[in-house]
């Protein structure tokens, strides 16, 4: 091959290196559409959140089960004041049947969406603090729930669709602070379980 002829592919390599370096120029960040994300996965939160949240109603309820039945009551006690909101006064008199059944599977889906906050706080935020800083984040959100829950939604909304306001008057203020308590403290136990772990090679090395 003569000069002439390696100067001619010279030129066309250097031309096709430009044409790589314009294209990379043009992509998204490689870290934008890399799999699997080097850090916090939000879509992963939501979905553990979801999951665990059934958990952490499970447990809840059980302690009002365990409360109910210790002080002589209807051990679905909370879900018969709970079912007020939709059938109104006359499910605190339910004993048994499909809608206490469909009570107790509403209260533990409303607590898997209520986990997807707890889950993505928890591990956006909060991922590598303190056992204490995070008992007292989950505590502040489970209070701040409670509060929310009962006198800022359930104190109007009832009476306006229901005519009534069976659930505060039959709820004392400590059982629905300590429900959603322990609703908070088991997401706390059981966030571990629904943390991602990034298996990106930068990750591993500083895991």
């Amino acid at each position: 091959m003569n000069r002439s002829a390696k100067q001619l592919e010279l030129e066309q390599l250097r031309s096709k290196v430009r044409a790589l370096e314009q294209e990379l120029a043009a992509s998204p960040p490689e870290e934008a559409c890399e799999w699997p994300p080097r850090g916090f996965y939000g879509a992963y939160a939501v979905l553990s959140g979801f999951v665990l949240g059934a958990v952490g109603a499970a447990a809840s309820l059980l302690l009002n089960i365990i409360g109910s039945a210790i002080v002589d009551q209807n051990p679905l006690r909370l879900i018969q004041i709970y079912l007020t909101f939709s059938l109104g006064e006359p499910a605190l008199h339910l004993e048994s049947g499909l809608a206490l059944a469909v009570g107790c599977c509403l209260y533990l889906l409303t607590g898997m969406f209520l986990g997807i906050p707890f889950q993505w706080i928890l591990s956006r935020w909060f991922d590598a603090a303190s056992i204490g800083v995070r008992f007292g984040v989950v505590s502040a959100l489970a209070l701040a729930l409670w509060l929310v829950n009962f006198y800022v939604l359930i104190s109007w909304l009832q009476p306006l669709l229901i005519g009534g306001n069976w659930i505060l008057e039959n709820v004392p203020w400590w059982v629905a602070a300590a429900t959603h308590l322990v609703f908070g403290w088991t997401m706390l136990l059981v966030q571990r379980w629904g943390r991602f772990v990034s298996t990106h090679p930068d990750m591993m090395e500083k895991a």
